[in-house]
């Protein structure tokens, strides 16, 4: 199943709708779906090297216009969608204490928690919920997120063949990795807040 997925994702980096799709997974991630957008730019960068800083732009502006979402939803609908989103992820106990974070660590939170596997629609959701200035988390998302995702390109597109090679040779281990770093992720954000 692992394979059949990865040959998909390279398949589709030569069709003209992937770039739309890896756009609105993207877009979704940092709002609500669990997904990340790194499972549709690794395989399609490795595919298209020459793309990959393309893929990159594409994937820093849809993720921080979705986290935009995400933000509206925790200013605006946190009593319903928000609690519900944030419930669903086991994270509800843990919002009052992020929210207090935010009066003192609010910049330095977005900046790194958007580096890291902790899901960033627990960021923005949170973001609106604090009622963090809107501007500001404009501004640390596109810089956070760009970063990941540029550092991802740079590293594909410099080491694109040696790399697929490595990746395509023992897929399974690569995928468990970071299977394991995501949860990692969302464990550590469990007992942090």
């Amino acid at each position: 199943m692992l394979r059949r997925l990865y040959d998909w994702c390279i398949a589709a980096a030569y069709r003209p709708f992937a770039s739309w799709i890896m756009g609105g997974v993207s877009f979704v991630e940092s709002s609500f779906f669990p997904i990340p957008p790194d499972a549709m730019l690794i395989p399609m960068s490795l595919a298209r090297p020459d793309r990959a800083y393309s893929y990159a732009f594409l994937c820093t502006w849809t993720s921080v216009l979705g986290g935009i979402l995400g933000y509206a939803i925790g200013a605006v609908l946190y009593d319903s969608v928000g609690t519900w989103l944030i419930g669903l992820y086991g994270y509800g106990d843990k919002v009052e204490a992020f929210r207090e974070a935010y009066n003192r660590y609010g910049a330095w939170i977005i900046l790194l928690k958007g580096l890291t596997p902790i899901p960033y629609k627990i960021v923005t959701i949170t973001s609106g919920f604090a009622g963090y200035n809107l501007l500001l988390f404009v501004l640390f998302s596109v810089i956070t997120r760009g970063m990941r995702f540029y550092f991802l390109a740079f590293l594909l597109n410099r080491y694109g063949e040696r790399a697929r090679t490595i990746i395509e040779e023992r897929l399974e281990f690569w995928v468990a990795l970071g299977g394991i770093v995501l949860i990692g992720g969302i464990v550590a954000a469990l007992y942090l807040f």
